[in-house]
């Protein structure tokens, strides 16, 4: 897939903010600093489109990204460590759930995890809490190109082995050398293409 165009943002925190056109919607998930924007911006090519921060919880809303004109990206904030208060986690908590369980037009999630790390115990609550609701998870390995090639295999079982992967989808990622993008823009293709039949 090539990707052509790009919209800015629609940003969201309700239900009655969200697109109403009803394209398909694929949901971005990851804790706070795992490089969801990177991810962005690695996947649709376009360098800052979607803004990088050091500092952990800087997306406070749901942003649809307009792909193509055909399909959006939907970034929601972080969880984990963001140094946000309890109150605000809360409500970013409500907002995500009101989505997943309204959005009809959602075909996959893709779950952002730290390659280097152990999954934590909030990436297992979420992992969890996506099956629960039957949907489509796609795990994201993000920094991939951190890990030497000796230590990979062990990365590989300790990340399946924590979030009891079955026959799900798992994608190595690379923002530096791109490891994984058609990877994951073949999966949107697929969504895209049943949806046109």
């Amino acid at each position: 897939m090539q990707i052509n165009s790009v919209e800015e943002p629609i940003s969201a925190i309700r239900i009655s903010q969200y697109p109403e056109d009803k394209r398909c919607e694929f949901l971005l998930l990851g804790r706070s600093n795992v490089g969801k924007s990177s991810f962005i911006n690695t996947l649709i090519e376009r360098k800052n489109f979607a803004r990088t921060s050091s500092k952990p919880g800087k997306t406070q809303t749901l942003n649809f990204y307009l792909v193509n004109n055909a399909f959006y990206l939907v970034d929601v904030p972080g969880y984990g460590f963001a140094n946000v208060s309890k109150e605000n986690q809360k409500k970013f908590g409500i907002m995500i759930e009101d989505y997943i369980k309204t959005r009809e037009n959602l075909k996959n999630v893709f779950l952002l995890v730290d390659y280097r790390h152990k999954p934590t115990e909030d990436d297992v609550l979420m992992y969890n809490f996506l099956k629960y609701y039957n949907l489509n998870v796609t795990i994201i390995a993000t920094k991939y190109d951190k890990i030497t090639k000796n230590g990979r295999a062990k990365q590989d079982k300790i990340i399946k082995e924590t979030l009891k992967l079955n026959e799900e989808g798992f994608i190595p990622w690379s923002t530096l050398t791109k490891k994984g993008r058609n990877e994951v823009l073949q999966i949107i293709s697929d969504y895209l293409n049943i949806e046109k039949i």
